[in-house]
C-alpha cells in the first residue's frame, strides 16, 4: 500500500452527474474536447487526464458527480465549454492498474481491502490518472488509481 500526498492541481475540467453504467459515453470524447480547448486558450497541459469520482460506489445505477480534468499551466483567456479550478490537495492510497478499464474494479477491491486492513478510513474521493491510454489494445492501458483516505 503506497500512501501519497497529492498537491493542489490547477485544471480545466468537465463535470456531470452520471452513473457507472453510463460513463462510457465520456471516454475519449471529453478528452479530445479538453485538449482542443486548452490549446485554443493557450494553456499548457502539465499532467495526465484525470477522472474524479465524488459519491460513487460499486453499484451501476448510483448517480454521482464525475469530473474529467486536464492539469494545465496558465489561466483561461475567455469563457469556454469547460470550467477552471484548482483541485484541492489530498491524501490517498495509490496503485497502478495495467490493462483494460473494465477490470479497474479489481484494483479498487484490492486497494480498498488494504486500506481497511491497515486501519485507515476512506474519504469518498477517488481519482484515476490515465498515464497511458491505448484505445486499440486496452491491455496496454496504464492507470494510476488514487483512493482518498
Amino acid at each position: 500500500m503506497v500512501i501519497r500526498s497529492i498537491p493542489a492541481i490547477p485544471v480545466l475540467f468537465f463535470t456531470t452527474r452520471t452513473a457507472l453504467k453510463d460513463i462510457a459515453q465520456y471516454v475519449g470524447t471529453v478528452a479530445k474536447q479538453l485538449f482542443a480547448v486548452a490549446a485554443k486558450q493557450e494553456l499548457l497541459p502539465t499532467g495526465p487526464l484525470q477522472w474524479i469520482y465524488l459519491g460513487a460506489d460499486e453499484k451501476p445505477d448510483t448517480v454521482f458527480t464525475l469530473e474529467i480534468a486536464l492539469p494545465v499551466d496558465g489561466l483561461p483567456k475567455e469563457e469556454s465549454l469547460f470550467l477552471y479550478k484548482e483541485l484541492p490537495p489530498f491524501e490517498c492510497v495509490t496503485a497502478l492498474h495495467h490493462g483494460a478499464w473494465e477490470h479497474l474494479y479489481e484494483t479498487y477491491d484490492r486497494v480498498i481491502g488494504d486500506v481497511y486492513a491497515n486501519g485507515k478510513q476512506l474519504s469518498g474521493f477517488c481519482r484515476e490518472q490515465y498515464l497511458y491510454m491505448d484505445f486499440n489494445d486496452p491491455a496496454n492501458n496504464l492507470t494510476e488509481v488514487q483512493i482518498g483516505i
